[in-house]
């Protein structure tokens, strides 16, 4: 029982952040004028549409934006993938 007390409220959290960032995405995006569209959410992880044109600066703003999602006293780090399918960028 000492591990389900201790996980269940750090998977609320991550569950908070995760919604917060996705609360934030939109302004982000919009912010910058990309083009890429949030798809979905599998646990803990975003799921973006990104044209290739602009995939290295739409990565960057979404690592931000992720990355500010949490107010937290540690560093909260976020890795991007990309790919033709959620396989290949997993």
């Amino acid at each position: 029982m000492e591990r389900a007390a201790i996980n269940a409220p750090l998977q609320g959290s991550a569950a908070d952040i995760i919604k917060r960032a996705m609360i934030m995405m939109p302004d982000a995006l919009k912010s910058t004028k990309l083009k890429a569209r949030m798809l979905l959410q599998v646990h803990d992880e975003l799921i973006f549409e990104v044209p290739g044109s602009e995939l290295e600066v739409t990565e960057k703003v979404v690592k931000k934006t992720m990355e500010s999602a949490g107010n937290l006293s540690v560093p909260l780090i976020c890795d991007t993938g990309s790919g033709v399918n959620w396989d290949e960028a997993h």
